[in-house]
């Protein structure tokens, strides 16, 4: 009874922070369930994917919707760019940071132990989730709402800032400009089976590491590692 109670007081908890009651708290409960939480509690028979699905579409639109009636003089391609930026992996785990999404995440005890809570795109696609289980539960407006909250506010910097160029066009672009050469990528780990793969790669300048990441697929994990090379070339 205690843990059970712990568990809902999380939800509450989570509940006040996203400021919905859910009509169904389960579906808040499933965009938190990582699939290796239900590796390891057998009682436990669904994860959050098929709401990061929902979410991912639900996202889309909203964001779309939004920079279409905002920025009506803008291009297509323009808007596209925007949104990518927007949506991209370590946008949406800033956000999902900032929240601390990270705090009620289901992980197993492995992937809680190998920092979980940090990963980005656990954490974005966690967040995704969560958008899905919010339009389920509340419909449409009620997401736009959500979305608008927590993450739209952030795309007037984007704009400002041209911050729709992604880490790895610009890592490439400060690479050649200041040291003439090009970055080069290196997978370090690919674990877990061939539907769920986890990897991680290093990026190095002159054959120095200067940043990693994690994600999904390659391409997820470059982007995550040239985010990370830029803080580093930031600071340097």
């Amino acid at each position: 009874m205690k843990n059970r109670r712990k568990k809902m007081n999380s939800i509450k908890e989570l509940e006040n922070i996203i400021g919905i009651v859910f009509k169904k708290k389960r579906l808040l409960t499933l965009a938190l369930t990582h699939r290796s939480y239900v590796n390891e509690h057998k009682s436990v028979k669904n994860h959050n994917e098929r709401l990061e699905f929902l979410g991912d579409a639900v996202l889309e639109l909203i964001t779309s919707e939004y920079l279409f009636k905002r920025y009506s003089s803008r291009a297509e391609g323009d808007l596209t760019s925007f949104r990518a930026a927007l949506v991209r992996t370590d946008s949406l785990a800033q956000t999902a940071k900032e929240m601390g999404i990270g705090d009620y995440m289901r992980l197993s005890k492995g992937e809680e132990d190998t920092g979980g809570r940090e990963k980005n795109y656990l954490l974005a696609n966690t967040f995704e989730a969560i958008v899905g289980a919010i339009y389920l539960d509340q419909g449409y407006e009620i997401s736009t709402e959500f979305v608008y909250r927590f993450l739209v506010k952030k795309i007037d910097d984007i704009v400002k800032n041209r911050l729709d160029i992604d880490s790895k066009t610009r890592i490439q672009e400060i690479a050649q400009s200041k040291y003439k050469v090009t970055p080069s990528y290196e997978v370090t780990d690919a674990k877990g089976p061939d539907h769920d793969k986890e990897f991680t790669v290093v990026i190095k300048i002159n054959g120095k590491a200067i940043g990693q990441g994690c994600g999904g697929s390659k391409q997820r994990a470059e982007e995550d590692a040239a985010t990370q090379g830029l803080k580093y070339l930031e600071n340097t």
